[in-house]
C-alpha cells in the first residue's frame, strides 16, 4: 500500500526546530518544507524531469515570506505545467529571461541603439534633434515601456496633444521615428512584428511649407536691416556668411578654420557634417573672405569659425541666425534657411545654369544616371556665378555697412559686439 502524507500545518511549520542535519517536512505531491540547521525554512518541489525522467528540486521561497496556501499552489502550477511535459525549472527560467529582454529593451534603449546605427549617415546636427524631440516628447510617457508591450493606441494617446496644438510636422517626423525604431527591433529579433505601422494615419497630414523667405528685390532691405540689428558680431557674420557661402544653417554654425583652403579660396565641408553625406566646397569669394578675415582676431586661435557666446570651444547654435531675423523683425518672413531660396531664385532669374545653382547648394540629382555623368563640381563655373552673387550682394548693400564689402570701410569698432 502507498505511503500516506498526512499534509503540513501552519502550527507544525511553525514549531518546526532546527537539527544538526536539515530535514524535510513533506506535504505531499512532492511539496516539502526544507528545515535548514541554521533556522531557515524553504519550500521545495521534488519532481521527475519530462523526457530525461531524473528528479530534481525546484525552490518556491522561505517560509513564512511564501505562506503554505502559496506554496501549494505553486505546486499545484508546477504540476500543471509537468501534465503538458513543460518542466517547471526551465518555464521559470524562460519567464525570468523573457522579462529580463524587456527591462533591457525598452523603447528609450532601442531607440539610442537605432540612432547609433543611424548617426554614420546623417549629421550630428539631425542626430541631436531627432534625439531631442524623442526626449521632449516621447519618452517622459513611454521611454521605460519595453517594445514588446507597446500598442498603437498607447503611442496615439501620447502624441494627440502634440497634434491638437497643431504640430502636425512633428507628430510626422516622430511617427516615421517612432517606426524606424521599431523596425529596427523587429530586425534584430527583439519584437515580431511592428505594431505602429499605420500610427501616421491616425492624424491629418501636415501642409507642406517651405522655408520662408523673401523676393530678390526686397534684398537691399534686409541688408539694411541687418547693418542696424542691435546683434552680436559674430551672429551679424554667421548671416552674412550664410548669405555668401548658401550653405545651411547648420553646416555655416559650426564651420571650422581647418574646413578653410586659403590658397585655392575654398570652404571643404567634409562629408559627415553635410545633409547628405557628401564632401562639399564652396568656391569663397572676396567678400567671403573677408568675414573670414575680420573674425579672425575673434576666433583665428580656435577649432570653429564661429564660437558659441557661452562656450567659445563650441560652435554657435543653429538657430542662432533665425533668432537674429526674427528680432530684426522677419519672423514668419524670412528664416536662415530661406537664405538659400533667396539666393537660387536670384540666380535663376539671372539665367545661371540650373546644375551649377543645384551644386551650389548641395542638392543631390535624384535622377542617378544623371547624377553619374555630373560628378563635376563645375568649381571654376560656380566660382564665376559665386562671384556675382557676392557682388549683387554688395550691391545691394551700397551705402550699408556690411562686412563682406570689399570696397568699403571695415566696421568692426562700429558693430555691437
Amino acid at each position: 500500500m502507498a505511503k500516506t502524507t498526512t499534509p503540513l500545518t501552519d502550527v507544525e511549520i511553525r514549531n518546526a526546530k532546527p537539527k544538526d542535519k536539515e530535514y524535510n517536512l513533506s506535504d505531499g505531491r512532492g511539496l516539502a518544507l526544507r528545515i535548514k540547521n541554521t533556522g531557515s525554512k524553504v519550500w521545495i518541489f521534488n519532481y521527475q524531469q519530462p523526457y530525461t525522467k531524473k528528479r530534481t528540486n525546484l525552490g518556491f521561497g522561505n517560509y513564512p515570506e511564501v505562506s503554505l496556501a502559496q506554496a501549494r499552489l505553486k505546486r499545484d502550477e508546477a504540476r500543471q505545467l509537468l501534465t503538458q511535459d513543460i518542466d517547471p525549472k526551465d518555464h521559470r527560467e524562460s519567464q525570468v529571461a523573457e522579462r529580463t529582454a524587456e527591462l533591457n529593451n525598452t523603447l528609450e534603449k532601442l531607440a539610442e541603439q537605432w540612432l547609433d546605427i543611424k548617426r554614420p549617415s546623417i549629421t550630428e546636427g539631425h542626430a541631436n534633434s531627432t534625439w531631442n524631440s524623442l526626449a521632449l516628447h516621447v519618452f517622459p510617457s513611454l521611454g521605460g515601456y519595453p517594445v514588446s508591450k507597446l500598442t498603437a493606441q498607447k503611442v496615439i494617446a501620447v502624441l494627440r496633444p502634440i497634434a491638437a496644438k497643431g504640430n502636425l510636422e512633428t507628430v510626422k517626423r516622430l511617427c516615421q521615428r517612432l517606426n524606424e525604431i521599431m523596425i529596427y527591433a523587429v530586425n534584430t529579433g527583439v519584437i515580431q512584428h511592428n505594431p505602429l505601422a499605420g500610427i501616421g494615419k491616425a492624424f491629418s497630414a501636415p501642409k507642406k511649407q517651405n522655408a520662408p523667405t523673401i523676393k530678390p528685390e526686397e534684398l537691399p532691405a534686409l541688408m539694411r536691416s541687418i547693418s542696424r540689428a542691435s546683434i552680436k558680431f559674430v551672429t551679424r557674420c554667421l548671416i552674412e556668411w550664410q548669405l555668401h557661402t548658401l550653405a545651411r544653417p547648420s553646416e555655416a554654425a559650426g564651420a571650422k578654420w581647418d574646413e578653410i583652403d586659403f590658397d585655392q579660396k575654398l570652404w571643404i565641408i567634409p562629408a559627415e557634417r553635410m545633409k547628405k553625406r557628401r564632401t562639399h566646397s564652396v568656391p569663397l569669394t572676396p567678400q567671403a573672405l573677408a568675414i573670414l578675415e575680420e573674425l579672425k582676431p575673434i576666433s583665428g586661435h580656435r577649432e570653429h569659425i564661429f564660437p558659441a557666446d557661452r562656450n567659445p570651444r563650441s560652435h554657435m547654435n543653429a538657430q542662432t541666425a533665425n533668432m537674429a531675423l526674427k528680432r530684426m523683425g522677419y519672423e514668419n518672413k524670412l528664416v536662415a534657411h530661406g537664405l538659400r531660396a533667396l539666393g537660387s531664385t536670384t540666380l535663376n532669374e539671372q539665367g545661371f545654369d540650373h546644375d551649377l545653382i543645384e551644386a551650389a547648394l548641395a542638392h543631390v540629382d535624384k535622377n542617378e544616371v544623371r547624377a553619374a555623368y555630373n560628378r563635376s563640381d563645375y568649381i571654376k563655373r560656380r566660382t564665376t556665378m559665386m562671384e556675382w552673387w557676392s557682388e549683387h550682394i554688395e550691391k545691394c548693400a551700397t551705402n550699408v555697412t556690411a562686412i563682406g564689402g570689399g570696397s568699403r570701410r571695415k566696421v568692426f569698432d562700429s558693430i555691437i559686439k
